[in-house]
């Protein structure tokens, strides 16, 4: 893929509207969904100004003049207009691609409100995931039973293999999150309220499963702050992104991950300065992110591998956003570091995890 051509013709299929532009803000391209929504056909879009666009109060024009090179801007309730066409009205993710290009995605206010993580999703893919939500209930059910009947004979037999008691209990609490999982699938519900949660023992969890997977063919380094403090968000969420991001480096033939928190202050995540932030980075010494793959890594169906899902990578992102944070990678073979900032907004006297 040349740096300044347009994301694969597979987002065509994505009901989330995308639309790209060159170095200069000219548009090269959009997916049905961007030119349907905006009713304006791609042909005709070719060449507009995505400045151009703004019908409002020219805060997307004001965007695109000092959006960094490795940044990404959120801009609330956009007015958007081509030519004396209606107007629309959307949340706008914009972010560089290609050698000084944008990628303008759009979430329209009307039809997509809040923060919703199935955004990114085809419609088509999201009736077959809740198909499937449906009928992976019954086999979870039987996964939990078995670890159950199973902690039940460790106690019966008076058995103190820490280990396996360890790997029972795994079992059963990623039962019930997956079954949680599904459950959100099948009733989608308001996102929870974030409550406050130790950043370290949600790796540590992470990095359990990932002792489970991988063995002993993966060195696991642990280089955490002790003393940061807990902060709000939902554990199970991140958690979820971040064994995303650790069974990629797994999959990608990593033989060492490790795991750095750090506290940031004075960070600039998005248009907000935030006082302190958590600086996570995900490091991995696997092959790395495929070139051809480096502009469009976080969008939803790209994958690197022929077996993937694609899916993994936008979650993540997604994520990060439900928590003010972003997410970000540099990679070269051998070396590949994700960047998760997440805004701490920490009580007085909370106590250090």
């Amino acid at each position: 893929m040349s740096p300044e051509s347009p994301p694969a013709p597979a987002l065509d299929g994505l009901t989330t509207p995308l639309a790209w532009s060159d170095a200069g803000g000219a548009i090269l391209g959009c997916n049905l969904a961007f030119s349907r929504w905006l009713g304006v056909s791609a042909r005709r879009l070719n060449g507009w100004p995505l400045a151009g666009l703004d019908a409002g109060d020219g805060r997307l024009a004001a965007a695109l003049t000092r959006t960094a090179a490795d940044e990404s801007l959120r801009l609330r309730r956009i007015r958007l207009r081509y030519a004396d066409g209606d107007e629309r009205f959307a949340d706008l993710w914009l972010s560089r691609h290609g050698e000084g290009g944008w990628l303008l995605e759009a979430h329209p206010v009307d039809e997509f409100p809040g923060d919703d993580p199935a955004l990114l999703l085809p419609s088509a893919l999201s009736a077959s995931l809740k198909g499937l939500a449906h009928e992976l209930r019954n086999p979870l059910a039987g996964v939990k039973g078995a670890a159950q009947l199973l902690a039940r004979r460790l106690d019966a037999g008076n058995g103190h293999n820490g280990d396996s008691r360890e790997l029972v209990e795994l079992i059963d609490s990623e039962v019930d999150r997956l079954t949680a999982l599904l459950d959100r699938l099948l009733n989608p519900a308001p996102p929870r309220a974030h409550a406050p949660l130790n950043i370290h023992a949600v790796l540590e969890r992470v990095l359990r499963l990932a002792e489970s997977e991988a063995g002993w063919a993966l060195r696991l380094v642990r280089d955490y702050d002790p003393s940061l403090p807990e902060f709000a968000g939902d554990a199970d969420r991140l958690m979820q992104a971040l064994w995303n991001l650790v069974r990629n480096a797994i999959e990608a033939g990593a033989s060492q991950v490790s795991l750095r928190t750090r506290a940031e202050h004075g960070v600039r995540i998005a248009e907000a300065i935030h006082p302190i932030a958590l600086r996570l980075e995900i490091s991995d010494d696997g092959r790395g992110v495929p070139e051809e793959l480096a502009e469009q890594l976080f969008l939803p169906l790209v994958s690197g591998r022929a077996e993937g899902s694609g899916l993994g990578l936008a979650l993540a992102q997604q994520v990060a956003r439900e928590h003010r944070g972003s997410l970000a990678y540099r990679s070269r073979p051998g070396h590949t570091v994700f960047t998760l900032l997440l805004p701490m907004h920490i009580e007085e006297g909370a106590p250090p995890a």
